[in-house]
């Protein structure tokens, strides 16, 4: 896999800062009190075509259901970045929403370590990590 451009990092950077209020002013209006939504990472493409953002959701149990409503209101959110960032962007990427689970992988392997469960006498306790 190739290094990402100093281009790709600058608009994967503002794209994260913009969608990050963007999404949390959405779940704020939309009654979801409580729902804290943070954008770990935006991965442009070279073409900077597509913008793949991993979302972190906590609640984790309202994780799915939020992302089905995010990626549902895709075109909305698009068009409200690209509002923010007419003046940094000519075209904006299109979004490609996906749960970012390396928190929920990180506190698996966190407890694993503190020995409240183990892993090498139950090896099913800890997913198989698959890269997206």
């Amino acid at each position: 896999m190739e290094e990402e451009s100093q281009r790709q990092k600058k608009i994967g950077t503002v794209l994260q800062t913009d969608l990050a209020d963007v999404l949390q002013k959405a779940a704020t209006q939309g009654g979801m009190r409580g729902v804290l939504i943070s954008v770990s990472k935006v991965k442009v493409t070279v073409d900077l075509s597509v913008a793949k953002v991993y979302l972190s959701i906590f609640p984790n149990d309202k994780a799915k259901t939020l992302l089905e409503g995010i990626k549902s209101n895709t075109p909305l959110i698009r068009h409200e970045l690209a509002q923010r960032t007419r003046n940094q962007l000519r075209r904006m990427p299109h979004l490609e929403f996906f749960i970012d689970d390396s928190l929920e992988y990180i506190d698996k392997i966190e407890k694993s370590l503190k020995g409240d469960e183990n892993p090498i006498k139950d090896p099913s306790m800890l997913d198989s990590r698959k890269k997206s």
